[in-house]
C-alpha cells in the first residue's frame, strides 16, 4: 500500500482559487486516513469556510485512468467549472488526475513509501519500487528498506553483537542469514550481489510507458 500524509500547508495553495474540486482515493489514502470520504468532506468544509466553492468526490482508484473516468463520469461539468483540483491521493494519482482533467492539480498529500499495514495508523516501509527485486535471495527481507545503509551484501563492519551501528536494532543481514538458515539455504547467503544497474532499471521504466 502507498503511504501518504497530509500537507500541512495545503490551504495556502488554494487561497487564490475560488472554485475547487477535491478528489479523494478509495484505496490507499482511505486506509491511511488521508484521503477517504471523511477527509474529503472535512477539506471541502474548510474550503467553503474560506468563502469559496468546493465539491468533493472519492474515486475508487485515482491512479487508474479507467476508474477515474468511470467514477467522474457524472462530474464533467463540475470539473470543467473548477479552477483547480486538489488531489488527496499519492503522486501517481495526482498525475493521473492532471492528465485526465487538463486542469491545475494541487497534491494535497505527500507520498512517503510503499508499506505494510499493521493496523490503522501504523505502517512500515517494505518496498521502494527499485525495480530489481531480490527478495528470494534474501529470505523475503528487503535490504534496501530494512538496512539503514541499503547494503546488498552484509553484514558490514559496523555490526556488533548482532546490532546495527546506525540504529542499534538487530542487523538486517543477521536476520536475513537466520531466515535463510531456517529455510536450509545458508549457501545462498554467501552469494555476492553486484550493485544495481540503475540505467537498466530506468530503461525498463521507459519501456513500460
Amino acid at each position: 500500500m502507498i503511504i501518504t500524509k497530509t500537507k500541512s500547508n495545503l490551504l495556502d495553495y488554494v487561497k487564490k482559487y475560488n472554485k475547487i474540486f477535491v478528489i479523494g482515493c478509495g484505496t490507499c489514502a482511505t486506509k491511511c486516513q488521508t484521503g477517504g470520504e471523511k477527509e474529503v468532506e472535512e477539506l471541502v468544509n474548510k474550503i467553503k469556510n474560506m468563502n469559496k466553492i468546493a465539491i468533493g468526490k472519492v474515486v475508487e482508484s485515482p491512479c487508474d485512468l479507467r476508474v477515474l473516468k468511470r467514477d467522474l463520469m457524472n462530474y464533467k461539468n463540475e470539473i470543467n467549472d473548477a479552477e483547480v483540483i486538489v488531489a488527496l491521493c499519492c503522486g501517481v494519482g495526482a498525475q493521473t488526475i492532471s492528465e485526465f482533467s487538463n486542469k491545475e492539480v494541487i497534491p494535497g498529500l505527500d507520498t512517503l513509501f510503499i508499506g505494510m499495514v499493521e493496523r490503522i495508523g501504523r505502517f512500515y516501509e517494505k518496498c521502494r519500487a527499485c525495480g530489481n527485486c531480490i527478495l528470494y535471495e534474501t529470505g523475503g527481507i528487503c535490504p534496501i528498506t530494512n538496512c539503514p545503509k541499503r547494503l546488498l551484501n552484509g553484514p558490514c563492519g559496523g555490526m556488533r553483537d548482532r546490532k546495527c551501528e546506525v540504529n542499534d536494532k538487530d542487523c538486517t543481514w543477521v536476520i536475513i542469514y537466520e531466515r535463510l538458515k531456517k529455510y536450509g539455504r545458508e549457501e545462498d547467503f554467501k552469494k555476492i550481489r553486484e550493485a544495481f544497474d540503475w540505467s537498466n532499471i530506468s530503461k525498463s521504466r521507459e519501456f513500460m510507458r
